[in-house]
């Protein structure tokens, strides 16, 4: 974690640390089978590190660009980098870009590979929604994303298993123009590295959902501490999750793709298990809101 007033999250820390190494290791494997199985692998890898080191260098250009947002200047907007300028005195911490997305959506989130190299991003939805006091609340919230780092590690984590699917399907291709380094194999070989590749591909999407669900409770709990208004909040979720049903279908699939970095989920599948949600359910934050509620009052 970078060194701010945000509280520490030993649990996000130790999470962030064995998703990273389990990723690594699946990607070790993926990157061993593609050599040792087919004669495209060194191509294959160094395509793959390639958009891997893109990703995550200009993630936070990628991201803005996703939800076709514009860096403000203080000017453009004062009222949002006075919020900002505020918490981030307060936290002690470098002050990432400001950004707006014009859209009825109500949501922020945050992006960069680093502390100085990252963005947070509201929309225009979120700001005609919330209060001051409810929308200071949600951009500590994405601030202690950036602080703890997990934004950077959700990036790369996310761009590992995104790397594998696009190795999958380009198999299906490149694998009949190029062959394995046995042609009389070639099935066998295609075979192998297929499922392999949908493997990783599968374990991947696990472990980086299970670490997104962490990561935002963990910033609500940063975030709570820091303004020392859980209240705020909580009030600020339960107005954002209720909006979000509002938005039409449309909107929201054109912003899945970020869905993982946004302060709520873009779309809100009752129907699909834990494991694959990207968001703790909202009793659970609003629970644990509450708690925090409860120990800055007996502090008091």
């Amino acid at each position: 974690m970078a060194r701010t007033r945000f509280r520490s999250d030993r649990g996000l820390t130790l999470r962030m640390g064995g998703v990273s190494l389990g990723l690594g290791a699946l990607y070790i494997l993926f990157a061993a089978v593609l050599y040792s199985f087919t004669d495209l692998g060194v191509l294959a890898l160094v395509i793959v590190l390639a958009l891997a080191w893109g990703q995550w260098y200009f993630s936070d250009t990628l991201a803005l660009k996703s939800m076709n947002a514009q860096v403000v200047e203080p000017q453009q907007a004062p009222e949002l980098h006075a919020m900002i300028d505020r918490l981030c005195a307060l936290a002690d911490m470098p002050k990432p870009r400001v950004a707006v997305a014009v859209t009825d959506m109500p949501n922020a989130f945050a992006t960069g590979r680093s502390p100085r190299h990252s963005s947070v991003c509201v929309t225009t939805g979120i700001m005609q929604r919330l209060d001051a006091d409810e929308l200071e609340g949600v951009l500590a919230h994405e601030l202690s994303h950036v602080a703890n780092r997990d934004v950077t590690v959700m990036t790369v984590a996310s761009s590992i298993g995104l790397l594998a699917g696009f190795i999958t399907r380009w198999g299906l291709y490149a694998g009949n123009i190029f062959g394995s380094r046995d042609n009389r194999n070639s099935g066998a070989v295609f075979a192998v590295v297929f499922l392999v590749s949908m493997l990783v591909y599968a374990l991947s999407f696990v472990l980086t959902r299970s670490l997104s669900r962490y990561r935002e409770l963990s910033a609500d709990r940063s975030g709570a501490y820091m303004t020392g208004r859980p209240s705020k909040l909580s009030s600020a979720l339960v107005k954002i999750s209720g909006e979000m049903a509002r938005i039409p279908n449309r909107d929201l699939r054109e912003s899945q793709a970020i869905s993982a970095f946004f302060f709520a989920p873009a779309i809100n599948r009752q129907s699909v298990g834990a494991m694959f949600s990207t968001h703790p359910p909202l009793q659970q934050r609003l629970d644990q809101l509450a708690q925090v509620s409860a120990e800055l009052s007996e502090q008091g």
